[in-house]
């Protein structure tokens, strides 16, 4: 179902465990990624993510806190948003 997939966006300087972190807390909550793409630029780590929360032990709000608080210790920038608002920002 739609309803429960999300986009997870992660954006800054590359360094060791950006992935291991945010996927450990996706694992813990029990949310399914069905997509990974990433990314370096000039140093700079981009990954986008594709994930299904239908399982989640946390609901979409307390799931997206957690995930911007372990952005927060890794000082990157983390945004996650529901797949179809994704879409609509993102089409022309």
């Amino acid at each position: 179902m739609e309803d429960n997939k999300i986009i997870i966006t992660v954006s800054g300087s590359d360094k060791v465990g950006i992935v291991a972190n945010v996927a450990g807390i996706l694992s813990k909550y029990q949310v399914n990624i069905e997509d990974i793409k990433q990314t370096l630029m000039q140093g700079h780590f981009v990954m986008f993510m594709l994930c299904d929360i239908e399982k989640s032990l946390l609901n979409f709000k307390d799931l997206k806190n957690a995930l911007i608080e372990v952005g927060n210790q890794m000082e990157v920038e983390i945004w996650v948003q529901k797949k179809g608002i994704f879409e609509k920002m993102h089409t022309v």
